[in-house]
């Protein structure tokens, strides 16, 4: 006896030493004091502002294809500084990027301008082609910056003999790689010359032909040397000539109030969910507690870490993270009471708990972070921004669930919380009979999805387009006003903003206001030149303009290229794809995997549907949206499946198999629901008060996440048990007469 208390005082020791390091680790990088601290958080243009660079094409022949593929590339250049910036057209021949910088924004963006160069012709000739170049003879190149797809300084850290271990790794496009793999099988022993705008920028030796499809230039005299270099031929990657004509630093589109109220919603949302659990779980509802700020913590810590961008529907998506992250928790306490019900020791519940919670758990969160994975690879811009805070949620959760949780609650247990009454316990007094509802509940979401077509067919008919896009999407009209004063972003937002809304019947305005200046640009939807003068007009009048200004008005295009709108589909298609195959291995029966598959579709759908009956706009937040209920409905339908494939094991050709899906559902049910109160508790607060973009996002998830829970209890098992489940065992299905009772005694919640 005394050996197993000394054994439990050490085990406690050490859990507790772990704990508390954690603890410190977290408060060390949220206090600012070390790397990955919460300062050290890139911030989007909504919340923190940045530069904003304007270039005009000077090529007088280039074609539509040429801009876009401008744009393109620019925007890859812009995500090497933050997957929040905006690239897109501006006027016939104007290209503007925007570009965050963080809180030293006048420093940031001066380094950013100083980098980023003015993109130019970048080619590369043999010597014989550069001769005639200086001649000013024709002449034959041998690459361009278009089989250029990346450059890169570096310093070789292995050669410490070396005055000059400084140099620039080059990666090639496919086709490049083939170009410069012939360049330098020709040109063993000779220079080759890489020439930016007509101007020399290096000529390396070619000491020997190179595949592979990368290169370097080593040797170079400093690392300044080399990223210049580097910037050169990143930057000389794009098929028109532009030259640089103004530039800004700009102020953050949302002012602190915005900001200010969604944190209260945040604060709030995250009192009433600790309440919710503490009442329901007990004990176990305090542990979720305590993981839940250790968790946020980390997600911060990690962010930081991998100098990620965060805009303020981020912050929204760490939210409803937090909400989501309860759900390993509910899953294991769950099973934990189940196990206590069951007659056995508190101990052997929390270890049975967490054994038997583990699969699903698992399960759930690598289907999620397959589509995390095939996003960041597929995506761009804020998609791939999203994917890695998917990532990170993903893992991060369950660590917190099946590590830290596990930690605190072996802990309180070693220091006497024993009672089972803490914990709880769940009896399920009666299986209901779920499959019984099945062919209502496939009506109904018939009925919705139908109805959602129906309604985008009638939109477009009406000249109103299927949904309200924004401006991200399809662009619209930039109008600038400079003020006789400077207005803040709060008086523009409250005072402005109404105004041109009135004036010109757009539901959309964007204000980009520029840093120390009185001169404020608002982004609409296309404005016709009756709307222009309207909202001219309007705000003249109630906001003078300083002497001698005037008001320019430029159509732009839409951040959000065809390119990466088809980057977007093509990852959330192979996302699928590889979540299907993963659940068909994981369950080895394909029928499984294509329930959740069409399961998900079905969500998808729904939220459609909700899209083009409420008009809400469809922005760069409705591709977080979709993925974001693409992970919670998988996760859902997972923890079903999983219960499914436990009871499978035990089953032979006699077992009742409907009575087997009823009461995998029925055992699962107070998970679902509780799952689903949890993330709806944050995104209810996000909803009421949150500012307008937040509420963006969170109207169609809660649509999404209430579709989710109703396609994982009467819609997954009930596709899988029609295509073939039914034959593993007895089919007894409930009587008709009988269905009326099937609620009366149902699961306890």
């Amino acid at each position: 006896m005394k050996y197993g208390l000394a054994k439990k005082i050490c085990y406690s020791a050490i859990v507790l030493v772990l704990l508390v390091g954690l603890i410190l680790t977290a408060i060390f990088g949220m206090n600012g004091k070390g790397y990955g601290s919460v300062e050290d958080i890139s911030l989007g243009l909504d919340l923190a502002g940045g530069v904003s660079i304007t270039y005009e094409i000077q090529d007088e022949d280039y074609t539509t294809q040429d801009v876009e593929d401008t744009i393109y590339k620019l925007q890859q250049r812009a995500e090497s500084y933050s997957t929040e910036s905006n690239v897109y057209r501006e006027g016939d021949d104007r290209v503007t990027v925007e570009i965050p910088t963080g809180e030293n924004s006048e420093e940031d963006a001066n380094e950013i301008l100083a980098a980023l160069g003015t993109p130019g012709s970048l080619e590369f000739l043999d010597s014989d082609n550069y001769s005639l170049f200086t001649q000013g003879s024709e002449y034959e190149t041998l690459l361009t910056g278009n089989d250029v797809e990346n450059a890169q300084a570096y310093t070789d850290t292995t050669d410490t003999d070396s005055s000059t271990p400084y140099g620039v790794q080059l990666t090639f496009t496919d086709e490049g790689a083939d170009k410069f793999y012939n360049a330098t099988s020709e040109n063993v022993g000779s220079y080759i010359y890489i020439l930016f705008d007509g101007e020399v920028v290096s000529a390396p030796t070619v000491n020997s032909a190179i595949s592979g499809g990368t290169a370097v230039i080593n040797g170079i005299e400093s690392y300044e040397a080399a990223e210049n270099l580097a910037t050169y031929i990143r930057v000389g990657s794009v098929p028109v000539t532009l030259e640089e004509v103004s530039s800004s630093i700009v102020s953050p589109q949302l002012g602190a109030s915005a900001i200010k109220s969604s944190m209260v919603a945040a604060v709030i949302g995250l009192v009433l969910l600790c309440i919710f659990m503490i009442v329901i779980y007990r004990l176990p509802g305090v542990v979720a507690t305590l993981t839940l700020s250790i968790y946020t913590t980390l997600v911060l810590f990690l962010l930081s870490v991998y100098d990620l961008t965060l805009t303020l529907p981020g912050i929204a998506g760490i939210i409803l993270g937090i909400g989501m992250a309860v759900d390993g928790n509910v899953i294991i306490y769950t099973r934990i009471r189940e196990e206590i019900a069951a007659g056995k020791s508190v101990e052997s519940s929390i270890l049975a708990g967490y054994s038997k919670a583990a699969s699903a758990i698992i399960d759930g969160n690598v289907t999620t972070l397959i589509a995390g994975i095939v996003l960041y690879i597929f995506g761009t811009g804020s998609v791939k921004g999203f994917a890695t805070t998917l990532m990170i949620s993903n893992i991060v959760s369950v660590f917190t669930s099946l590590v830290i949780t596990k930690i605190i609650m072996k802990l309180l247990y070693n220091f006497g919380c024993k009672s089972p009454v803490l914990y709880g316990k769940t009896v399920h007094k009666k299986t209901v009979n779920f499959l019984g509802f099945r062919i209502k509940a496939f009506i109904i979401a018939l009925v919705v999805i139908v109805a959602g077509f129906v309604c985008m067919g009638v939109r477009s008919g009406m000249g109103d387009g299927a949904f309200n896009y924004s401006l991200e999407f399809v662009g619209g009209t930039t109008t600038t006003f400079e003020f006789a004063q400077e207005y803040d972003t709060e008086t523009i937002e409250s005072d402005i903003i109404p105004v041109i809304k009135d004036s010109t019947g757009v539901t959309e305005v964007q204000q980009q206001k520029t840093q120390d200046s009185t001169a404020v640009a608002f982004k609409t939807t296309a404005l016709t030149q009756e709307q222009r003068e309207a909202m001219e007009e309007a705000v003249v009048a109630s906001f003078p303009i300083k002497d001698g200004s005037t008001v320019e008005s430029n159509s732009i295009t839409g951040s959000v290229s065809s390119t990466m709108r088809r980057n977007a589909i093509l990852s959330v298609v192979l996302a699928t794809v590889f979540m299907l195959i993963y659940i068909f291995i994981r369950f080895k029966d394909l029928k499984f995997a294509l329930a959740a598959v069409i399961a998900l579709v079905h969500d998808v759908l729904v939220v459609l549907a909700f899209y083009a009956f409420t008009r809400i706009t469809v922005g760069t937040t409705f591709i977080a949206c979709m993925l974001t209920i693409v992970g919670y409905s998988i996760n859902g339908t997972i923890i079903i499946f999983d219960r499914i494939r436990e009871q499978l094991k035990t089953a032979n050709s006699k077992t009742d198999i409907t009575e087997l899906v009823n009461s995998s559902i029925t055992y699962t049910f107070t998970r679902t629901v509780n799952t689903t109160i949890t993330t709806l508790i944050m995104l209810v607060c996000l909803a009421i008060l949150g500012v307008s973009s937040v509420k963006e996002f969170a109207m169609p998830l809660i649509a999404g996440i209430l579709a989710g829970t109703f396609s994982s209890v009467l819609i997954t098992s009930a596709l899988w048990y029609i295509m073939g489940g039914k034959k593993r065992g007895v089919v007894n299905e409930v009587k008709k007469e009988d269905k009326k009772k099937v609620f009366e005694d149902g699961a306890q919640v």
